[in-house]
């Protein structure tokens, strides 16, 4: 990359702006003020706690989405466990990566529980084509992230399925309903899960193919149950999710069934019908 000013595997096409520094030295590059933090969930914690002697009082800025399997913390609340004197915030919303690199439109969450760090945080990443909105609810924003990759596994495996695009907005709705009724639950806000950070990352994890959670549920819907090698944020967050609901009693019936369809313990067609046949109910 350093060479070319390209980097082909990731984003194709792209030209890496010169300001932009390129190092292989992780320490070199954690003597920033600002980290943006750019790994998968799951890997985390392990990569906090493998570099915890050079991350201190730095503004940390998670780029994951989903709930930690072993704590049911999302990814504020796992920097905030390994390292109480960073500052933790998340930057979250619809939007993929190739579309901020080719410099088009886009808006993003950016939560950190801080207000004066939020709106630091705020002025420094937002840029010309990137809008950044700021909240102090870091649960809500984390959570909306989580949950829309499970509800985006369940739409594409409808649209897989043939069950059409009416499904899918059914299925788009009653999963955001799950997504506000956990959230409240666990003290976040309906309003934070209304906005980016929820319902429009939801909206487009749940139509585009370029996302991996949906081309997932596509691929469950069609019949192949073989689970890619690219990293799936939903699978997990599906599992943590559906362990964390039966613990609290929660009702969310479409997750539970996507962590049921991931790990091979219900068909396709059984779930659906499991799903129709659910008790009429109020809206």
């Amino acid at each position: 990359m350093k060479r070319t000013g390209f980097n082909e595997q990731h984003l194709p096409g792209v030209f890496i702006p010169e300001k932009i520094k390129i190092t292989d030295s992780t320490h070199q590059a954690m003597a920033c003020e600002t980290l943006l933090i750019a790994v998968p969930m799951q890997a985390l914690r392990s990569v906090l706690k493998e570099h915890e002697p050079y991350l201190t009082n730095q503004n940390l800025v998670a780029c994951c989405k989903g709930m930690e399997l072993t704590t049911h913390l999302g990814p504020v609340g796992v920097i905030a466990d390994i390292l109480p004197q960073a500052n933790p915030a998340l930057l979250t919303g619809p939007s993929f990566a190739q579309d901020i690199a080719s410099r088009l439109p886009t808006a993003l969450t950016l939560a950190c529980a801080n207000s004066d760090k939020a709106l630091e945080l705020q002025q420094t990443l937002a840029c010309d084509t990137l809008r950044i909105y700021r909240t102090t609810d870091t649960v809500g924003a984390e959570l909306g992230g989580a949950l829309k990759n499970v509800i985006a596994i369940a739409c594409g495996t409808a649209i897989g399925a043939g069950l059409g695009d009416s499904a899918r907005a059914a299925i788009m709705t009653r999963g955001f309903t799950e997504m506000v009724r956990l959230a409240e639950i666990l003290g976040a806000s309906r309003h934070t899960l209304s906005g980016l950070s929820g319902l429009g990352d939801l909206a487009l994890t749940c139509t585009s193919k370029q996302s991996r959670n949906y081309r997932m549920g596509l691929s469950l819907g069609s019949g192949n149950t073989d689970i890619p090698e690219a990293t799936i944020e939903g699978i997990a967050s599906a599992r943590a999710i559906a362990t964390l609901a039966q613990t609290k009693k929660i009702d969310l019936p479409i997750t539970t069934t996507v962590a049921d369809l991931v790990d091979g313990k219900v068909a396709v067609k059984s779930a659906i019908r499991s799903l129709l046949s659910r008790p009429l109910n109020k809206e």
